[in-house]
């Protein structure tokens, strides 16, 4: 039977968001009272809201949901993607009145009051939508405190851009994790805590991979004692550019001859590793229905994507390093951004390969599952001896 959402169960309390550039709408809290600011962004899935707002690479972010009704399932405890939830806050446009799922152990609106978290409903999310694909994403506050758009203003523009942010310290594990494989262990992979989603060792582990989870904070020794098949680098939050400590930590695993994979964050990284730059987008790919090329099979996917900074490499050549050549792999059909990339020998062999969006798709379509499979032969092409004695 479908139960009544909370948030229409007590008195209406008038919410306000400011961009900052001066646009500013009045809404309806729901969630947590009180004041938020972070980075405006729009996601375009119409489903999955649960494992959005816990997925750490909305770390800092407001999100807005560009389908208009949002909460129908409510909240279960078996999809979330970390201990948390990471976005700063959350918009919407019709906040469901009933909760109807055999999963759901409460509504949206109590678990982001449980959380602490401010979300504002009943606002013109089109026109916020379209207003932010014009002027990009930007700087955002909402408020059940202060309800003068000046005022809000003035304090949307003290918070800090994006741009320049370093944020993996935030959302890495503090001590190292083990997600042990699913019937006979192949391979064993360290795979180093950016903002790592749950589903990612768990699509790992399917495939007979022993997941070290560690956090960013990890040395090339710290990996070498482990024994690795492979390396991996998850997802997170901020600016590539501000991440040097992760790009020398995955030159140094090139240099070790350690298979790499890496998906979202983990692809920034390896492009500035090879020497690319990276660059912010306009206002970023995030939803469940991005079309994205494989350059390698010539095969069109449908992806779950979140990032709001791109790789900048060329998509008609190769680009020597000193590991070997590196070319893109991947690349989004709407607008060309690099969505992968991968690394060969002189001899073509691959030594490590990356993408944009998310495999794991949680939420999203499961057309880009053959990556942790690609993964999986490129450990097993490369070892010789049992698994976890390849690379010592």
């Amino acid at each position: 039977m479908p139960m009544p959402s909370s948030y229409h169960a007590r008195p209406l309390t008038e919410a306000l968001l400011v961009l900052e550039d001066g646009r500013w709408f009045r809404g309806i809290s729901f969630g947590a009272e009180g004041e938020t600011f972070g980075e405006a962004v729009f996601a375009t899935g119409m489903s999955g809201y649960q494992e959005t707002l816990t997925d750490p690479s909305y770390h800092r972010q407001v999100v807005v949901a560009t389908a208009p009704h949002i909460g129908n399932t409510g909240w279960n405890d078996e999809d979330d993607e970390s201990g948390r939830i990471w976005v700063a806050g959350y918009v919407v446009r019709d906040l469901s009145r009933v909760r109807s799922n055999w999963r759901s152990n409460r509504s949206l609106d109590e678990e982001l009051r449980a959380q602490g978290v401010v979300g504002i409903a009943e606002i013109d999310t089109r026109a916020l939508t379209r207003h932010l694909r014009e002027g990009g994403a930007m700087r955002v506050g909402i408020s059940t405190v202060e309800l003068d758009p000046a005022k809000l203003l003035q304090r949307v523009l003290e918070t800090p851009p994006m741009a320049g942010a370093h944020l993996v310290a935030d959302v890495t594990v503090s001590e190292p994790e083990v997600v042990p494989a699913v019937g006979e262990k192949r391979f064993t992979v360290a795979a180093v805590d950016l903002g790592i989603k749950d589903m990612t060792p768990t699509r790992m582990a399917e495939r007979g991979i022993e997941v070290h989870v560690v956090p960013a904070s990890v040395t090339i020794d710290d990996l070498r004692r482990l024994r690795p098949d492979g390396v991996f680098f998850s997802n997170g939050p901020g600016d590539p550019a501000a991440a040097d400590d992760a790009v020398t930590l995955l030159q140094e695993v090139l240099d070790a001859g350690m298979p790499y994979f890496g998906i979202c964050f983990g692809n920034q990284i390896f492009g500035r590793a090879l020497g690319f730059g990276t660059y912010k987008l306009k206002y970023g790919h995030r939803g469940i229905n991005q079309p994205v090329m494989d350059l390698t099979t010539r095969k069109v996917e449908i992806t779950a994507q979140n990032h709001g900074f791109a790789v900048d490499a060329p998509l008609d050549r190769a680009t020597p390093t000193r590991w070997g050549e590196a070319r893109v792999s991947h690349v989004c059909l709407n607008d060309d951004v690099v969505e992968g990339l991968e690394l060969r020998s002189a001899d073509g062999e691959l030594l490590g390969f990356s993408v944009q969006y998310h495999p794991e798709a949680a939420a999203g379509p499961h057309d880009a599952a053959y990556l942790f499979d690609r993964f999986v032969d490129m450990m097993a092409a490369r070892t010789d001896a049992p698994a976890g004695e390849g690379n010592a």
